[in-house]
């Protein structure tokens, strides 16, 4: 700094009169290695199979996705594998109307959403087509769209997209998180069930 009253920058005689640099842009690279567990290699592996699978808890039957090889909330081990259904419905969503850079085909805007499989606990992210954006809805029933047999390998990009099926809505107070807690009868005070469900 220059101590000049304004607090600006004096530059040496020799930069008199060059434009001043207004940004910089710097390309990188990142390559990293995964290894993902044997629980994620097998939910990985039956995507080529066209298949989605969760690990079941063996404490209250709560089945997450992707299967983490424990429950989270008590940190038991988990060995049970379901096979989930490519349905079910939509627990929040987002609608967004920037591009994302590097990926083609993309129009938008689109939904973003958080995608309750029948008979999972837990939500994952999904992208909804097949209907205008406006009409996505929470509760609205879904189904998985698969690429092609002879393009399918061992990721969840196996699923292009979820789309509506046509089928009622899951009532709001039994959509997204509290789908599973509203499945299960009350049996005491604790539980977060209904009793009603």
């Amino acid at each position: 700094m220059s101590g000049e009253p304004d607090g600006g920058v004096r530059l040496p005689a020799s930069l008199s009169g060059v434009e001043a640099v207004q940004s910089v842009r710097t390309p990188i690279r990142l390559e990293y290695d995964f290894r993902p567990s044997a629980s994620a290699q097998s939910y990985l592996r039956a995507y080529a199979e066209r298949r989605i699978i969760g690990h079941r808890s063996p404490v209250d039957g709560a089945v997450f996705i992707p299967p983490r090889g424990v429950d989270p909330r008590y940190g038991v081990a988990i060995s049970e594998e379901v096979d989930l259904p490519d349905t079910g419905h939509v627990g929040n969503f987002c609608v967004t109307h920037l591009p994302i850079p590097g990926r083609k085909g993309l129009e938008v805007p689109y939904v973003s959403a958080w995608i309750h499989l029948d008979g999972a606990a837990v939500g994952f992210l999904g992208l909804v087509r097949g209907c205008p954006h406006d009409e996505v809805r929470i509760g609205m029933r879904i189904r998985a769209v698969w690429k092609p047999d002879d393009e399918l390998e061992a990721t969840p990009e196996n699923i292009r997209h979820w789309e509506p099926t046509g089928e009622p809505d899951v009532p709001l107070e039994r959509a997204g998180n509290r789908s599973f807690h509203a499945s299960r009868p009350q049996t005491d005070g604790n539980t977060g069930g209904n009793a009603d469900a």
